[in-house]
């Protein structure tokens, strides 16, 4: 596995050569005119900063904005939406840092999430660092200009980011028109219609039992619904424990970010587990029922900025062992969820407390669907 050190060791040498001969004066801009936003986030999390993009362009209509994001995620970025220009970056590959550090000099460097990018945005000559209030004092925040306290009541976590990082009104709730689909190779639609049912997630704390998909693909059969499976790279056994004698149409794990969003757009509702496929859901504007057991539904839903996508989120409140509180390395005294790992937790509980009339219920409630 490739090593974060050489991006690490060039950031910290062009941040000291920019804070000494650097043209960047470090002083808040009252209109930044270049923006970066710096990460290096899984697709939900990623998908979950869309209020950010949004407000800084209605804030700051004329300014380029510029985000890293996951090479893999790159093609999610294609059409510019909100005219944001995404470049890939990895920090174990060198090759990624030198294509950023072409687009140096901004005026306003923004950090959602991990301070740890600080460094990288004072080494691409960034004149102003805001992000968020650490835990304690550490390394990571000593190039950050701003440091902002995290909101001290509920909110979902794109407002919450929004709200927090940028002075001024939340932005205007999200609307499908505003993200460009990414061009997608053609490959075989389903035909409709048919729902989908992404069984696969990052953690097996957040998988349904297979024996619940199955009821749920009865039902959609019953009143003329195809009931179509998908997973992620490497979850194909998942596919088989739902459907052993492969009757039904699935997709496991064989279809790029661009092609899920077409199959996803064709989709007459879609039911996931909290997993980057139902952000991607709300970017398409389909039907959605979401599946929260360790997750905040509260924090990892839609909010207020999506709140016109229509979505269900089936979760038990108050489950007992949701019950910690930090997110991102921050404390947030409000926030009840878990994030336990597998050795840690032997029987996701909370997982198992869904069942399937919950589900169902939800899936009706979406789609207007008969009783």
């Amino acid at each position: 596995m490739a090593s974060r050190w050489p991006t690490r060791l060039l950031s910290a040498g062009l941040l000291v050569w920019y804070s000494r001969f650097g043209t960047a004066i470090r002083r808040r801009p009252h209109t930044p005119q270049r923006i970066l936003i710096a990460h290096h986030l899984l697709l939900g999390d990623t998908i979950m900063l869309t209020p950010l993009l949004k407000k800084l362009r209605e804030r700051f209509p004329d300014a380029e904005i510029v985000m890293t994001c996951r090479p893999a995620l790159a093609a999610l970025f294609a059409g510019q939406p909100y005219g944001v220009r995404a470049i890939a970056f990895n920090p174990r590959d060198v090759g990624t840092f030198w294509n950023l550090h072409r687009a140096r000099g901004f005026d306003l460097a923004l950090l959602p999430t991990d301070n740890r990018y600080s460094w990288l945005a004072r080494a691409l000559d960034s004149r102003w660092i805001v992000a968020f209030e650490s835990e304690r004092p550490s390394y990571k925040d000593w190039p950050v200009d701003e440091l902002r306290p995290y909101p001290d009541h509920t909110m979902a976590f794109g407002d919450l980011v929004a709200d927090g990082l940028i002075d001024g009104p939340s932005p205007l709730p999200y609307r499908t028109e505003e993200w460009p689909p990414p061009p997608a190779a053609p490959f075989a639609l389903p035909a409709t219609p048919y729902c989908l049912l992404h069984v696969g997630a990052g953690s097996r704390l957040r998988l349904w039992h297979a024996q619940n998909w199955r009821r749920l693909t009865v039902f959609l059969e019953r009143f003329g619904t195809r009931a179509v499976l998908s997973a992620g790279p490497g979850e194909q056994n998942l596919i088989e424990e739902i459907d052993p004698e492969n009757t039904l149409i699935s997709f496991p794990g064989t279809l790029s970010l661009p092609q899920l969003w077409r199959l996803l757009s064709s989709a007459s509702a879609v039911v996931c587990p909290d997993t980057g496929i139902s952000h991607l859901a709300r970017l398409v504007g389909v039907p959605l029922v979401v599946l929260y057991g360790p997750g905040s539904a509260t924090l990892l839903g839609g909010g207020e900025f999506w709140h016109n996508v229509p979505d269900r989120k089936v979760t038990i409140p108050k489950f007992p062992c949701r019950d910690l509180n930090v997110v991102f390395g921050h404390r947030l005294p409000w926030l009840e969820h878990c994030t336990r790992t597998p050795p840690q937790c032997m029987e996701p509980k909370c997982m198992h407390a869904l069942t399937v009339e919950m589900v169902i219920d939800a899936l009706r409630s979406v789609t207007a669907a008969p009783a």
